[in-house]
């Protein structure tokens, strides 16, 4: 019985590595030609920070690829092994099909754990590291060359267009300012310019020679200094400038830190209530505090649960797995890893939902997330049973 376990864990693990490498190649392929390709190919970024970024982007793309590996691993190995009708033989040996893909299904939730592990910590990490890299990377390079004849957009609320640039001396300079990133509020435009950093924290200085500004909406103009004889300093404050805390999305949290999150959220809403009210009006404003609340955290809560929930997708993949490739009956590779990708699909739909009901709690969104492990693990369990059946 060891050797017959030890065999099909042995194959299970080959085809799951296999399917592992093509699956993370794919969508770390998708994942590079969308986000750091284009910087690498207009010189944004040197090869060593490609490699940087691709080395960050693995452990989000890992958290899909482990569970479609597993999936695709056991409709492989046991398409297989029930087309050579070694099942037959070992069912003819006195061998129940629940003892034999015992093992199959304890490595599945030893996948279980390194998913969560993935999931829950490594990824966010480094897919927010990952994020700081390429916009420092735009910030870096749009600050040290303001590239001629490119409209440069990776300074907050400022776009620049320069004719030419020798070594920090600009011609034909234009500065479009925008408050609120959307509407032109003032143009600037200079025919010299000069272009510095300073040495201690990397700040961006320009200086515009015998400038001409036109403003386009009322109001403060800001950062905009325009001195005596036309002269204009900015100072564009870019996207992730050394020092600035930015407010994270909760997508790139850790488990821990969604849960500090939540907690400091919901405590805003723990107000003493308004001197003065009583009975109904007390209980109109602790009812309405307690939708508020529940809206503003709905978002952190289904993240909480998102991440815990894929973290079982390995486990409901593979009981739903075995059985599929024992009906099938198929020794192909392509069959199964069409199989595979079809139920991936559904998976992840389902998955989906919940996750566009975040700002809806009165649907309890947090609890649809679970609903694909649920369904996955109790068909399963039911394919397994009839399956050992000989159903």
């Amino acid at each position: 019985m060891k050797t017959l376990h030890g065999y099909i864990v042995r194959q299970v693990l080959a085809t799951l590595f296999m399917t592992v490498v093509v699956f993370t190649f794919v969508m770390l392929l998708g994942n590079v030609l969308k986000r750091v390709l284009d910087l690498l190919v207009s010189q944004q970024v040197s090869f060593g920070l490609f490699v940087e970024a691709i080395g960050l982007l693995l452990p989000y793309v890992l958290a899909f690829a482990l569970p479609m590996g597993m999936l695709t691993a056991a409709l492989l190995v046991f398409g297989r092994f029930s087309a050579d009708h070694e099942l037959t033989a070992v069912r003819a040996s006195g061998i129940s099909l629940i003892s034999l893909v015992s093992p199959v299904i304890l490595l599945s939730l030893v996948m279980c754990g390194i998913s969560a592990y993935v999931n829950m910590e490594l990824a966010p990490k480094c897919r927010m590291a990952m994020k700081d890299l390429v916009n420092q990377a735009r910030y870096d390079f749009a600050a040290a060359q303001l590239p001629e004849g490119r409209y440069i957009k990776d300074f907050d609320n400022f776009i620049f267009y320069v004719g030419k640039n020798n070594n920090g001396e600009l011609e034909d300079v234009t500065v479009l300012y925008l408050p609120d990133n959307t509407n032109v509020a003032t143009t600037v435009v200079a025919p010299r310019g000069k272009l510095w950093r300073e040495g201690t924290n990397g700040q961006v200085h320009l200086k515009l020679f015998n400038a001409q500004s036109m403003t386009i909406l009322d109001g403060d103009v800001q950062n905009i200094q325009i001195a005596e004889g036309g002269d204009v300093e900015i100072e564009p404050q870019g996207q992730e400038k050394a020092g600035k805390v930015l407010k994270r999305r909760v997508s790139y949290m850790t488990f821990s830190e969604l849960r500090a999150e939540m907690r400091d959220l919901a405590g805003r809403f723990e107000g003493v209530p308004t001197p003065g009210l009583s009975g109904a009006g007390l209980k109109q404003q602790q009812a309405r505090l307690r939708r508020e609340r529940d809206k503003a955290t709905s978002p952190i809560r289904v993240q909480l649960h998102r991440q815990l929930a894929s973290s079982f997708a390995c486990f409901g993949f593979t009981l739903v797995g075995i059985p599929l490739g024992i009906r099938v009956h198929r020794r192909e590779t392509n069959i199964g890893f069409g199989i595979a990708l079809g139920l991936v699909m559904v998976y992840y739909a389902l998955l989906l939902i919940g996750g566009g009901l975040e700002t809806h709690p009165e649907f309890f969104p947090h609890l649809i997330v679970w609903i694909p492990d649920f369904l996955f693990q109790a068909v399963g369990v039911v394919l397994l049973w009839r399956a050992n059946r000989g159903g």
